[in-house]
């Protein structure tokens, strides 16, 4: 049988391997047939583990045992990752206090899950003849938020929208002396 790349019994082509034991070790070096004959001793599979090495290592093992192992390790690296997602906030060059503070309280939630956030201003009508207000609606945003997002994509007309794209900073995490007197404390 020969699964997703790795060879494994009679479909390892080398004629002289080096063969590690599941439970016993190292064995050396050997014949591929008395590799095999070893393997099959025991009810188990020779898999090829390393097989740019000269020569090949190869190890005595149950292999469906094995790629269960590699599944549940891959599944276990899966759950730990953490997936970035785009957040887009859209809002008009004529924004009022009120309605741009809650649009920032919007941002920075996203920023702190780790989420990157686009901002399009968008214009209507006359308000193309005034993308300036735009700009400067984007650059005090990105002066708000400077300490807790990067500007990965710059701010730039796309047709009637003006968008940039903010990076959350990853802020490292200090004691400040209140923690550490607390810390002092509980010991």
């Amino acid at each position: 049988m020969k699964r997703e790349g790795e060879r494994i019994n009679q479909f390892i082509k080398a004629s002289e391997v080096r063969v590690v034991h599941d439970k016993k070790g190292s064995l050396g070096v050997m014949n591929i047939k008395d590799a095999l004959a070893l393997a099959r001793e025991e009810d188990s599979d020779l898999v090829e583990i390393v097989p740019n090495a000269n020569p090949p290592v190869c190890k005595i093992i149950n292999y469906g045992k094995y790629k269960f192992e590699l599944q549940k390790k891959n599944k276990e690296a899966k759950k730990k990752q953490k997936l970035v997602q785009l957040k887009e906030i859209k809002m008009r060059p004529q924004i009022s206090v009120h309605d741009y503070n809650f649009k920032m309280k919007h941002i920075r939630e996203f920023l702190n899950e780790g989420n990157k956030v686009k901002i399009t201003i968008m214009f209507r009508g006359r308000e193309m003849a005034h993308t300036e207000f735009g700009r400067d609606l984007i650059a005090k945003i990105i002066k708000d938020l400077e300490s807790e997002a990067s500007t990965e994509k710059p701010p730039k007309m796309e047709g009637r929208n003006l968008s940039a794209v903010l990076n959350p900073v990853k802020v490292k995490k200090t004691f400040s002396d209140a923690d550490k007197n607390e810390k002092e404390n509980i010991e």
